[in-house]
């Protein structure tokens, strides 16, 4: 599993809300919804992540 890292997020009111209503359309949290938006823009730009193998203990 990826390791996560927090910061702060400042973000208009009312998109802030539009973001929550989505969210709990689609059963996420709202944090997982901007994880979400933010992933598959990130994929339709050509830039997402290289996925790191996972280390065996």
């Amino acid at each position: 599993m990826s390791k996560k890292k927090g910061f702060a997020l400042r973000i208009d009111e009312e998109m802030l809300k539009a973001i929550e209503k989505w969210a709990a359309d689609e059963f996420r949290s709202t944090n997982g919804q901007i994880e979400w938006i933010l992933m598959k823009s990130l994929k339709a730009a050509g830039r997402n992540p290289k996925k790191k193998p996972d280390k065996e203990v």
